[in-house]
């Protein structure tokens, strides 16, 4: 049988199938996941939609009529009583509870869109992901996590200035940071989530799994070689902890931690068995 994570590995991002891949996240956690069940559901709530939708809405009304049907008649909500809860990450959880974080609720929000042919797309905003929809007029912003709610060029502002260092956010760097998102850094985003989480949990597994996830949809990455590394010696795995090092130093030698890495490196190379 062909792995599917291997055709994530060299698929281009329009042969990416991001609902179907976000499952997959699902199944390292789930094995016994059904994903065809998931699949049926959101056919089925795709079905009902369209009964109150009609093809000649213009989309702005399209994305509304989804919005009420998937916020207020389904119910689906942002988790605000355990935000870092990692069953908001995985997909069939978010189907189940119909509670996620930002962009699981955004994933199953285009998905929606998707099957109805409208053209949502992700947003990898600083801090909350968001979706967009494009007008002739322009672009229409919505939080997920807030039930659908649209966002104006002020708060929008607001928000990238409470995560980054700069208060300088003038209209063309707003608008770089609204470009929509790819299949590729939507899936990074979502792992490297359920790597935060694990890792505060000290679920060194689990967030490793997450790390071999990351540089399987994206080997272009080098933060994660030295995030797997230490990773492996919190599990005791020194040799493979040296590689992962090693090719991060490769990758960055000028990165800011080279000298405490390259510290690392000596203590791990220090200790290993030589081979003749």
């Amino acid at each position: 049988m062909n792995d599917p994570w291997l055709h994530l590995r060299s698929a281009r991002d329009d042969e990416i199938p991001l609902f179907a891949s976000a499952l997959l996240i699902a199944k390292d956690e789930y094995p016994e996941l059904d994903d065809a069940d998931y699949e049926a559901r959101l056919r089925q709530y795709a079905r009902r939609l369209r009964k109150v939708i009609d093809d000649d809405d213009a989309p702005a009304t399209q994305l509304r009529s989804l919005n009420n049907f998937l916020f207020d008649e389904l119910g689906f909500s942002g988790d605000d009583q355990d935000y870092y809860d990692p069953r908001n990450s995985y997909l069939n959880d978010v189907i189940d509870r119909r509670l996620g974080n930002p962009i699981s609720l955004a994933v199953v929000q285009m998905e929606l869109a998707r099957r109805l042919g409208v053209p949502l797309q992700g947003v990898s905003f600083p801090g909350h992901f968001l979706v967009r929809l494009p007008l002739d007029e322009g672009i229409v912003v919505l939080d997920p996590f807030q039930k659908g709610r649209s966002l104006d060029a002020a708060e929008l502002r607001r928000r990238a200035r409470s995560h980054l260092d700069t208060q300088d956010i003038d209209d063309q760097r707003l608008a770089r940071m609204l470009e929509p998102a790819s299949h590729r850094a939507i899936l990074s985003r979502m792992l490297r989530n359920l790597k935060a989480v694990y890792t505060e949990r000290e679920l060194w597994d689990k967030a490793l799994r997450c790390c071999d996830r990351l540089l399987t949809v994206d080997s272009h990455q080098p933060s994660e070689y030295r995030d797997r590394g230490q990773l492996y010696l919190k599990l005791g795995h020194r040799r493979a902890a040296r590689d992962d090092l090693r090719r991060y130093l490769a990758l960055v030698p000028q990165a800011d931690d080279a000298e405490s890495i390259g510290a690392e490196l000596a203590d791990l190379s220090g200790d290993l068995p030589r081979v003749n």
